[in-house]
């Protein structure tokens, strides 16, 4: 009976740890889309909100550490439980370093000088869906321990640096050409970059995922 106690309240341990990951994931996935669309809009408010929600991010995530400690200092987990552990402890800190980035993003709403006629901020939303949908996916790889979606998301990534590419050369055209939107466009850049960084942390959490389902990192060709 005490076995059979302990099985079932580590496998509650674990379905919490698991929804934590989730409201988490979900949180960022909101993040994102909301920061660019208060950059795209001049949305103050909205962009406020999303600085202010990643206050229950910070205290998810130091909640999953908490969670994660306890398991492994009494459940004393093996092998593949122990990698579950192990992937949720460093998801959840990747995806609050992604709230931080949407976070980044949102207060840049007030920065941006002749929204209607700045073309390059238009280009800035179909990179944060990318990168947004790989968030997505990265997730449901991690709810269905999925390693070959997960490798899928690794290889997304290629896209959302070449999007990024393609809006830097965009951006410094722009400048050179306006040299009155310099100050926005480097703000433009700032978001850029960050999106960039999203598509990083998404990849990483795949790298995670991947590693929690198999055991092994995916080969160095799909990173």
């Amino acid at each position: 009976m005490m076995a059979e106690h302990t099985v079932k309240a580590f496998d509650e341990d674990i379905t919490r740890l698991r929804g934590l990951i989730a409201e988490m994931g979900g949180l960022a996935e909101v993040a994102i889309a909301e920061s660019l669309d208060a950059l795209v809009r001049g949305d103050e408010a909205l962009a406020e909100q999303v600085v202010l929600r990643d206050k229950r991010m910070d205290a998810l995530e130091m909640e999953v550490d908490k969670l994660a400690v306890r398991i492994i200092a009494l459940r004393a987990p093996m092998a593949d439980d122990l990698r579950e552990v192990i992937a949720a402890l460093k998801i959840a800190g990747v995806l609050e370093r992604i709230g931080d980035y949407s976070k980044n993003i949102a207060k840049r709403t007030g920065m941006i000088e002749g929204r209607a006629r700045f073309e390059p901020l238009t280009l800035l939303p179909t990179m944060g869906e990318l990168a947004g949908e790989m968030v997505h996916d990265v997730l449901t790889a991690y709810a269905a321990r999925d390693p070959d979606l997960a490798r899928e998301v690794i290889a997304t990534d290629a896209k959302v640096d070449g999007f990024y590419n393609s809006i830097f050369r965009n951006l410094v055209s722009y400048m050179v050409e306006n040299p009155s939107t310099i100050s926005s466009a480097a703000q433009l850049l700032f978001v850029a970059r960050n999106i960039e960084r999203i598509g990083d942390h998404a990849t990483n959490v795949a790298e995670m995922v991947h590693f929690a389902a198999t055991g092994v990192y995916p080969p160095e060709g799909d990173r």
